[in-house]
């Protein structure tokens, strides 16, 4: 048993790590207070829900990281952090653009999302960006209550995440019971 607890304890900051939902950005998807569990394991694709951190990704943050900062970085341990969870509308190199009837297009490709509140638009407001190489555009399921790339269009990488300030996916939610078993992705 003791074995088995010190293989689960060097996995955990290596393999995958547990976060809590914070807010309503991702409904109906996830809800407020859902505990999930984040792989860190390779490439992403269109339709994952990733976490990462937005002090670095969206408020171009950059703390000063003292040892024992990265040691708590390491173990997944971030409490002075804000930590986002959203989901991967735009991958690298493409071009992304939502029309004045809020109907999101990746290189002129009508794009349906089923994971989407009835009646709820891709966006609200119109854009049109290209994804810089190593980012991804990420986007809540809950539109209109969502800090994402859309809020950050003028930023740095036009409101992208970058590939390093992604912690990784969410594979699985283990609470509250009622919705225990893999996070759906399409």
């Amino acid at each position: 048993m003791l074995a088995a607890l010190a293989v689960l304890v060097l996995l955990r900051p290596l393999v995958f790590e547990t976060y809590t939902v914070p807010s309503r950005s991702m409904s109906p998807t996830l809800s407020p207070g859902d505990r999930i569990v984040v792989t860190k394991n390779g490439e992403l694709e269109r339709g994952d829900l990733v976490v990462f951190v937005a002090d670095e990704a969206f408020y171009d943050q950059h703390p000063d990281r003292g040892t024992l900062q990265r040691i708590g970085d390491f173990l997944g341990i971030r409490p002075n952090e804000r930590v986002y969870v959203k989901r991967v509308i735009g991958l690298p190199g493409e071009r992304l653009t939502v029309d004045e009837a809020g109907t999101l297009r990746i290189d002129d490709v009508v794009v349906q999302e089923p994971y989407l509140a009835p009646g709820v638009l891709a966006s609200t407001t119109p854009l049109r960006i290209r994804v810089p190489p190593g980012r991804y555009f990420v986007m809540g399921d809950n539109r209109p209550a969502s800090d994402d790339s859309r809020n950050h269009l003028g930023d740095p990488g036009g409101g992208s995440v970058r590939a390093a300030d992604v912690i990784g996916e969410v594979v699985w939610r283990y609470w509250p019971k009622s919705g225990w078993g893999s996070v759906d992705d399409e």
